[in-house]
């Protein structure tokens, strides 16, 4: 299991921040938690709701993350894949696929 450096971990944060900032206005912003070598993201709304999104598990690379969605109906992450069939990629890319879900916005995949 890798570790997440430090300095990956701030700029996961700051880099899942831009996104949101940049695409997905219905949020206030991300928080990311650290556990071993996954990062857990949940969204923070205007109203003060928090919604958990994702889970990314870091595999030596800060471009590079494994993908888990969070399902409500379970409580828990599952593993899956992004709009363009890869388990991995981009964070961004990841925020955007779990956004487009939970924010009913398609478009996040195109």
């Amino acid at each position: 299991m890798a570790t997440i450096p430090e300095s990956t971990k701030a700029s996961l944060a700051q880099r899942l921040n831009i996104r949101t900032r940049e695409r997905w206005h219905q949020i206030s912003c991300v928080s990311t938690r650290f556990r071993g070598s996954f990062a857990y993201v949940t969204a923070h709304l205007p109203d003060g709701d928090e919604l958990p999104l994702m889970r990314l598990r870091y595999a030596g690379s800060a471009r590079t993350w494994g993908f888990a969605i969070y399902r409500a109906s379970h409580d828990d992450y599952k593993t899956s894949w992004l709009p363009d069939g890869s388990p991995a990629g981009a964070p961004e890319t990841a925020l955007d696929t779990a956004c487009g879900l939970y924010l009913a916005d398609p478009t996040a995949w195109t």
